[in-house]
């Protein structure tokens, strides 16, 4: 590939070009971090002499390999897995050879539950975007503890800080790659929508993006301080180090990530607050409410959303670990999430009459998972003021003896127009079934033509009516989707 040269306030880069695209990989955002620095803030990027060769993927967070969820094969969303290095605040850019310098420009959040993954993994290669006018951005930042563990003398949330800082070197740096500073969406999925509904609620962030795209997400998936505390207590008592910075600088990072896998059996529910997200999760960002109750008088209520989930998508954590084997019970999945699980049932047996147990199950924990959340922020966006546009993706492969579903990750392929090697085959995520022949191109141009500012091509919510865009084998609007259902689960 041909080699190409740029030069940004802070030095010069070096990249690859190919095909009309240019890619720089490792970039950093922000300075190197190790030690007690894990801890603290993000500091800006320290200049470097010469030229920086970003033709190469650089370091990512430490973290504990994840690549296969059960009987499913999920490495190409978390490949390499922890590549060793404090420098991997970094983003990775692809970017269009021809641009009149005012390009719009996708900043995306990885998903992982708040302990793996990377910008690095094929399925977030930024090519397709980069092809069709797009400067994308994909951003690494800090995992686990470094990145989310409450400590009493650092600040809070580092992971969402290190967001807010690669949008400041966005801001900065990317009309040197022939973006436009003034039209950056921030979008990303799992985790990375978590993180966006926080970043939104952020006074430190106004002002740097202008459009927001959250994938199967959640408003209501932060942890409360209580509960930040008894993650953290719990985290120290594994190591047997005091909760200070100065105790767990100390400690190496293979250290900190094998604490964090331990911490699956410590009950973070309170007598005021649930376990986040279903319980499927240890760390996270920690506020005293949660972002879908703050939206409304916070900057991000007036930025133009893009938002929704995938009908199954509980299918990724229940299939692939035989939880859909057997007889299930549809009342104890609800438990999980309400207090009067047999009358969330009962809405969801009205709602989905000829739906089996396992077809409930799938349903509910999903819905409990990130639908309802997603359906609470969106709805908080909305009365604010907000233009929201909400999607549902409803694609079934015949993944894990076809209950995968349309489970968690099914849209990201037909987002990112990308055919990642890993994705197709018996234990791989899109399974052996071809998916309908246009579904990658029209969903992939849809999200394109949002960060442009043209809408995604379906009309916004109204205060009468949520209007819900099915993508799918047919892609339908639907008018009050699923209304009593939303009623169920904001009366639980």
């Amino acid at each position: 590939m041909p080699v190409v040269e740029i030069a940004l306030p802070d030095g010069r880069l070096r990249g690859l070009s190919h095909g009309g695209v240019r890619r720089f990989l490792g970039v950093p955002y922000a300075a190197p971090i190790g030690g007690a620095g894990r801890f603290a803030a993000p500091h800006p990027v320290v200049p470097w002499h010469g030229i920086r060769d970003a033709t190469v993927a650089g370091p990512t967070s430490p973290q504990p390999d994840r690549s296969r969820f059960g009987s499913l094969d999920v490495s190409p969303f978390f490949a390499p897995g922890w590549v060793r290095g404090d420098d991997h605040l970094t983003v990775n850019v692809w970017a269009p050879e021809d641009t009149d310098g005012r390009a719009p420009v996708l900043v995306f959040v990885h998903g992982g539950g708040f302990i793996a993954g990377s910008a690095s993994a094929p399925a977030y290669d930024g090519t397709g975007f980069a092809r069709d006018g797009v400067v994308f951005v994909g951003v690494n930042y800090r995992l686990g503890a470094p990145g989310f563990l409450a400590v009493p003398d650092a600040p809070d949330n580092r992971g969402v800080l290190d967001v807010i800082q690669a949008l400041r070197w966005v801001r900065e740096n990317i009309a040197a790659f022939g973006g436009d500073p003034a039209a950056v969406t921030l979008a990303g999925q799992s985790a990375g929508a978590v993180i966006i509904a926080s970043v939104l609620c952020e006074p430190d962030a106004e002002g740097l993006a202008h459009r927001a795209i959250m994938q199967s997400g959640t408003g209501v998936g932060a942890f409360t301080p209580e509960q930040g505390e008894i993650v953290a207590s719990a985290f120290a008592e594994q190591l047997g180090v005091d909760l200070t910075v100065d105790a767990l600088g100390a400690v190496p990072d293979a250290a900190l990530v094998g604490a964090s896998v331990m911490l699956g059996e410590v009950d973070v529910a309170t007598a005021s607050a649930r376990a986040p997200i279903g319980d499927i999760v240890r760390f996270g960002p920690v506020h005293p409410r949660q972002p879908a109750d703050r939206i409304a008088e916070s900057w991000g209520g007036g930025v133009e959303l893009l938002i929704g989930t995938n009908l199954d998508e509980a299918g990724l954590y229940l299939a692939p670990t035989g939880q859909l084997d057997g007889a299930v019970d549809p009342v104890a999945a609800a438990a999980r999430f309400v207090d009067e699980p047999e009358s969330l049932v009962a809405a969801y047996r009205r709602e989905f009459p000829d739906a089996d147990d396992v077809e409930l199950v799938r349903s509910i924990t999903g819905d409990g998972m990130f639908g309802a959340g997603t359906r609470r922020f969106a709805d908080r966006h909305q009365s604010a003021g907000g233009t929201t546009h909400v999607y549902e993706f409803t694609w079934r492969p015949d993944s894990v003896r076809q209950l995968l579903g349309a489970s968690h990750l099914m849209e990201l392929p037909f987002v990112f127009d990308t055919d990642a090697e890993g994705l197709r085959g018996p234990d791989s995520l899109l399974g052996t079934t071809p998916p309908p022949a246009d579904l990658a191109v029209r969903m992939h141009a849809a999200w394109v033509d949002f960060i442009q500012g043209l809408g995604p091509g379906w009309p916004a919510c109204t205060a009468d009516a949520q209007q819900v865009q099915s993508i799918g084998e047919r892609w339908e609007m639907h008018s009050g989707h699923r209304a009593r259902l939303h009623e169920a689960w904001g009366s639980a």
